[in-house]
Formats: C-alpha cells, structure tokens, sequence
C-alpha cells in the first residue's frame, strides 16, 4: 500500500493537571495558565484538568469546599467576586487561548455536596458510626444545622433552585449542642443515604464524605445539576471533565449526566473519575457499571510507584503488577502524583523523588494507558519557600520525556523485562512516525540493555534525549544496539539526527516569574 493510502498514526495524547493544593493564593492562577497555553501545547500537553472553578466557601477555598455551581468567579459571594483562582472574564480568556493553540480544557466537577450555607435550619438527624455508616449511635433528635443555601448574590440568575435541609443527606454539624458528628438527615421529604451499590460499599455506605451532602434521590437536586453540566458546556469550550470523589454520590445519577451531555453535545467528552482505592476489582467493576465511557484514575499503580520507591533494589519487572493500565489500558489514566493528599484521600503515599523520572517514564514512553503530569511536577510546588516546597521533578527534564512521548514513542512495543533492578524496552515507530526510541532504566547500579529497534535503522547513530547519559550508540547491521543509563535513572535514546531534536531542553519552568 502507497503511504499516501496509509492512514496516518493517531498522535500520543498527554493530558496535566494545571494546579497543585498550595498555588499562591493571589488570584491570578488563570493568567498564569492563559501565558502558559502555547507553552504547554508546544511541550506535548494536549489538555489540561483545571481546578474547580466554582465559587468556594472563601475566596482562599480550592473549590473543592464548593459553594455555588452557576457561579465561576462572576458574583460577589462569600467574600469576593472571583475565585482562588481569578474571575469568570479571566477564566474566559484562558479557555479562549487555549482554544487557539488547540490545547484542550477538563473541568473540574464537584458535585457530591455543598459548603458554607447561608443560613441554619432545623432536621430531624440521627448519629451514625464513623466506621459503619449504617449503623446508628443516638436516637432521632431535631439539629440545627447549616443547610440553606439562597445564593444571595447571585440571586435566580441562570437558576432558580435554592437548596435546603431536604435536598441533603446528611452533614456533620450541629449548631444547638456545637457537635461535630456524621449526621443521617431523616424525614418524610428525604430518603438518607443512597440506596447499596450506587456508592461505594466502604464504611458500610460511603455516601457522607463532608459537608453538606446532597441527596440525588430528591428530584430536584437532580434536575439542577443536570442542568448546571448542559450550563456550563455552553459557558466554556470544554474537552472534558473530571469527576471529584465519585464513589461517594450516584453512579446511576452520574450515568445521566454523562448520557444528557452526549445527546447534548454529542459523544467524544471525555469523563474521568476520582475513585481512589486500591481495591483493582472494585475500580473493575465501576468501569463496567458506567459502560467504559468513562475512565479511572490508576490508584493501584501509584501504590506500586511508591513502595517500589522506598524499597532498596525493587523489583522493577513487576511495576504494573495488579494496576488499573495492566487490565484495563484504555480506561486507564496514568500518573506519578496528583494534589490531594487530605486525609479523606487514601493518596497518602507519595513517591520519593529519585524515583520519579523513572515513573514518569513508564507512564509517558509506554503504549497503554493515558498519562496525567502534575502540575507541581512540572513548575515545582509553592515558591514561598515553606515546608511543602520543592522544585521541579526529574531535575527538570519531566518536560522532556513529555516531548519524547508526542514525537517518538509510537508503534509496537517490545519489552525487555528481563533483570529485577534494570528494565528496558522499545518502541520501533509507525510508517509516518518512524523515528522510535529505546528505554533503559535502573534503580540500582548502571545498566545496559542489548534490544532491536530494526534494521532500517542499520548504521544510525543514537543518543540520550535527556542527556543524562553520554556517548553514542552505532545500530549494529542486525538491528541491535547496546544502551546503557546511569545508576539509578533512565535513559532515552532517539536517532541523532531524529526530527524534534532541536525542542528539547527549551522549556521554562517559571511561572511564576521570580
């Protein structure tokens, strides 16, 4: 068949989350990512996972203690007009660039409760056991809890819905007593907790996470929010959107929302959720109740990154070991580190920083699963210098291996799985992606790896993207080349003379300008 009847090879997709738990809190997180954009797209980005951009419960609030859906920095509530991270105009301007340089935007959707009403009112509640979310400890009594939501500064524009105590099921707070509990909301207008196997069998019933938690069994609280995600896609060009805590609120509600939003815009959104356990057959199952529209952040592979990363000599060779991308590599999102290291989040496991190049590299240079950079990997985390500072990872090479990714990472993959503390493999290129590339990676000693990336490539001569390792491969006339990293590192070996050679190592990580 003529190249010119070939169809061309589908391009490496990279996705980033734009944002870490510590930017600075000076409101211009927006601009930052509007003067990043072609940045980004130019590195390999090909979309980004902002933060919520909802109005929160201050104006220091992550978005993640979400107050008002309809609101995106537009009103004067709850203590400023924008958000943490800028106004509605300047959110705007961003997915307007964006747009421009083709770099895709993910929202953030924070949809299993509400924060910081408006006013108090008055529930029958019942107390139930931190542990066992079906057990009950105290007797109904009436509290008085934060539960009415006016938006007073919003008032009924584009919606009408008001929230009070019956569109919740449960809370943690009663203001009689000052009592901090777990609160079951009981009455006739509300039916407690969603009902087993529509959220996650932990703690008997993991429907209560925090806050005020809304109850999408009442038919109003679903209409609205249906309606808030056909809103919000005409509000803001959007390529997706990123689900919080989705084992905690409907699956069968989210399972509309999806379906309103395919027959609205129609199919080719992509959906991602937070489920973040380390049960792999429970993220299984999930994927199969939402008819693999929908993907799954890899907990487990996080889990195996981490204590390969605090274990002397580990056992590189069983790194996708029982993990989401091993089962299911097209559901799967990949990464090395995300924001969330709260204590409701089971991610308390971070990865020590000699290891993550390595990760980065098993997420990016590999042919399944979708990978997600963090955004504090990539510009480094809080640049006032506290406690959580650290710079960039990889030694600022992570958007190099980003870029190895989009322009040589393609075609079959041929591993070399073959030494517990040295792995390799290959990817020999495609017809019209035909440059390829050859990984070694060691967490011990320096290694070497003699692997085939074809005789077409008989006579070139090869070197290390990253510039970690020096010297030159000749690729023998059988195909064969050896290549070597250092200890405890990687090494990416590309064609000398390979197209994009000349992109690497232009990245500016400040950006915040210091």
């Amino acid at each position: 068949m003529a190249d010119s009847e070939k169809k061309p090879t589908p391009e490496n997709m990279t996705m980033m989350q734009a944002f870490e738990w510590y930017v600075p809190d000076d409101h211009k997180h927006w601009k930052r990512l509007h003067d990043q954009a072609a940045q980004l797209k130019a590195t390999g980005v090909d979309n980004i996972w902002i933060p919520p951009g909802c109005k929160a419960s201050s104006p220091s609030g992550n978005g993640y203690d979400i107050y008002d859906l309809y609101d995106l920095g537009e009103f004067d509530q709850k203590g400023s007009k924008g958000t943490k991270w800028g106004t509605k105009d300047e959110l705007l301007a961003l997915v307007s660039k964006a747009n421009e340089v083709g770099l895709g935007i993910y929202w953030d959707a924070v949809l299993n409760h509400k924060a910081a009403a408006d006013h108090k009112e008055r529930c029958e509640a019942q107390e139930v056991d931190e542990e066992d979310r079906n057990k009950t400890v105290s007797d109904p009594y009436e509290i008085n809890a934060w539960l009415g939501f006016d938006f007073p500064g919003r008032g009924e524009k584009y919606s009408e819905q008001k929230y009070h105590w019956y569109h919740f099921s449960g809370t943690d707070y009663n203001a009689d007593n000052n009592k901090t509990a777990i609160y079951k909301i009981l009455g006739d207008k509300t039916k407690g907790w969603a009902k087993g196997g529509d959220v996650d069998g932990e703690k008997g019933n993991y429907d209560y996470l925090m806050f005020a938690d809304l109850d999408y069994s009442h038919p109003e609280v679903e209409a609205d929010v249906l309606a808030w995600g056909l809103w919000l896609s005409k509000q803001i060009t959007l390529k997706g959107i990123r689900f919080d805590a989705v084992k905690h609120f409907s699956e069968d509600f989210l399972r509309k929302f999806i379906t309103s939003m395919d027959e609205e815009h129609g199919k080719g959104w992509f959906f991602v959720g937070e489920f973040w356990k380390d049960s792999l057959d429970d993220m299984s199952r999930y994927l199969e109740r939402m008819g693999k529209k929908f993907s799954l952040f890899d907990a487990p592979l996080v889990y195996n990154f981490s204590q390969m990363s605090k274990t002397e000599d580990a056992d590189l060779r069983k790194v996708f070991d029982n993990t989401l991308v091993a089962i299911e590599p097209v559901n799967a999102v990949t990464l090395v580190m995300n924001h969330d290291t709260q204590p409701h989040q089971a991610l308390e496991a971070p990865i020590e920083g000699f290891f993550k190049p390595l990760a980065y590299a098993l997420i990016l240079l590999r042919s399944s699963g979708y990978p997600c950079l963090f955004y504090g990997d990539m510009y480094g985390i809080d640049p006032k210098g506290t406690a959580q500072s650290f710079p960039p990872a990889c030694g600022g090479a992570l958007p190099n291996l980003v870029l190895a990714r989009k322009l040589y990472a393609y075609g079959e993959q041929q591993d070399y799985f073959d030494y517990a503390t040295c792995i390799g493999w290959v990817r020999l290129g495609t017809w019209d992606k035909r440059w390829g590339c050859a990984v070694v990676l060691s967490n011990a000693g320096p290694g070497e790896k003699r692997m085939w990336v074809g005789e077409m490539h008989a006579g070139e001569i090869w070197t290390d993207v990253l510039g970690w390792e020096k010297g030159e491969v000749k690729i023998g006339d059988d195909g064969f080349g050896m290549f070597t990293c250092p200890g405890i590192s990687l090494s990416v070996w590309v064609n000398k003379d390979a197209e994009g050679r000349e992109k690497f190592g232009k990245f500016d990580a400040d950006i915040y300008k210091s």
